[in-house]
């Protein structure tokens, strides 16, 4: 069964997106927990952990929504001398962040403001970490928002990319994409009566965004070195790892022999 066949291709300009997301801003928590089935807070501490943090050179969270991953990055590095900055191209997310960060981690050094991730305000090589989580795919043009994010990251630095992604397993696969195609319009819909689209969108733009090696040599078509996938909770997440470097990438891709069972059981166990 070819899911992909059987979708409309998203429209993804930017102005249709902004808007979109600036209605369900107020959910936008919710629809994460809706597509990943409650598991993406999960994802998120598992892929900080695996994160490459030296120095003192900033952290750049772009797409972040309303702030999950880049408070998550600031508590990691609360007390070294590391500011986060957290960046999204529709102000109704970037405001529900700083009231996030406001009323849950007043303490924490992170910063939140309103840009573009195809054209980030920032020089060349500021940050030592920029990362990204479920956003890269509704951005317009994915490779575009690739290289500026490779452009900011500082030579020897590390890009990281956390984003659904279809299960090859065939019972799972199935289930999946029924849960998609059916189950989760449907429930999301009732969720954001005041946007027609958002929720037929949202699982197409999952559906038709390269993943796996795919997306791997998409990483290294734009210039990032040491590549690795992580498969999270059978392969409905996946974490991309790469390098950021003035030399050519090698074209070798790093599987990830870590269980994503493992993982979900290590950040089950941060919670308490």
């Amino acid at each position: 069964m070819n899911l992909a066949a059987k979708t409309t291709q998203v429209d993804k300009s930017g102005d249709r997106v902004r808007d979109m997301f600036a209605q369900i801003a107020p959910r936008y928590d919710t629809m994460n927990h809706l597509l990943s089935l409650g598991i993406d807070i999960h994802w998120r501490k598992s892929a900080v952990r695996k994160l490459r943090i030296e120095g003192s050179l900033p952290i750049l969270d772009c797409c972040t929504g309303t702030g999950d991953l880049a408070l998550m990055l600031a508590k990691r590095v609360e007390g070294r001398g590391i500011d986060v900055v957290g960046t999204d191209f529709c102000a109704p997310m970037i405001d529900l962040a700083q009231k996030k960060h406001h009323a849950k981690y007043p303490n924490l050094s992170v910063r939140f403001f309103e840009a573009d991730s195809q054209s980030l305000p920032f020089d060349d090589g500021a940050f030592q970490l920029v990362t990204v989580a479920f956003g890269l795919r509704n951005v317009q043009d994915t490779e575009k928002g690739l290289r500026e994010m490779v452009r900011v990251c500082a030579a020897g630095g590390q890009l990281a990319v956390l984003e659904f992604s279809q299960p090859s397993a065939p019972g799972l696969s199935q289930l999946y994409q029924a849960y998609f195609r059916h189950i989760l319009p449907r429930v999301g819909q009732a969720l954001a009566k005041n946007s027609q689209s958002a929720y037929a969108y949202l699982p197409n733009s999952v559906i038709q965004f390269p993943s796996g090696k795919a997306f791997a040599s998409l990483m290294e078509h734009v210039g990032l070195a040491n590549i690795k996938i992580f498969p999270l909770t059978l392969g409905i997440a996946t974490l991309y790892l790469g390098d950021a470097s003035k030399s050519e990438a090698s074209g070798e891709f790093l599987a990830a022999s870590t269980s994503c069972t493992a993982s979900e059981s290590d950040a089950s166990a941060e919670d308490h």
